[in-house]
């Protein structure tokens, strides 16, 4: 068991998104002290190591949510998954046409249109 300050450092946040993640309930004290103090255990940082992971791949907090509301013996997650592949694609084909314009640009020099904002409105 470790108190708040502990489990943020351990899981490279600060004491305010542990506390905020504990609002939304996706991470719960174990036990609090007689004077109040929130004590964890490693599931705690588990769950908080598995939320930032998750983020940084692009997953919004909602999504990780969704995920962690699963029972862990499902197969069920993968609707989100998808969801979320389908999404990378989409974004994956808007930076190509991106890089495209500004492939276009650099050769072409500059053109009446800018070309990001034309490949962006297609």
């Amino acid at each position: 068991m470790v108190r708040i300050s502990d489990l943020a450092r351990a899981a490279g946040v600060g004491i305010s998104t542990v506390r905020f993640y504990e609002r939304r309930g996706l991470v719960t004290p174990t036990a609090r002290t007689h004077s109040g103090y929130r004590h964890y255990d490693d599931e705690a940082l588990r769950r908080l190591k598995f939320i930032r992971r998750a983020q940084r791949l692009g997953f919004t907090l909602a999504e990780v949510e969704q995920i962690l509301e699963l029972p862990e013996t499902t197969d069920d997650f993968g609707g989100v998954i998808a969801e979320k592949v389908t999404e990378i694609e989409q974004r994956i084909h808007d930076l190509g046409r991106v890089r495209h314009a500004l492939l276009e640009l650099a050769r072409d020099g500059v053109q009446e249109q800018c070309p990001v904002v034309a490949a962006l409105a297609d």
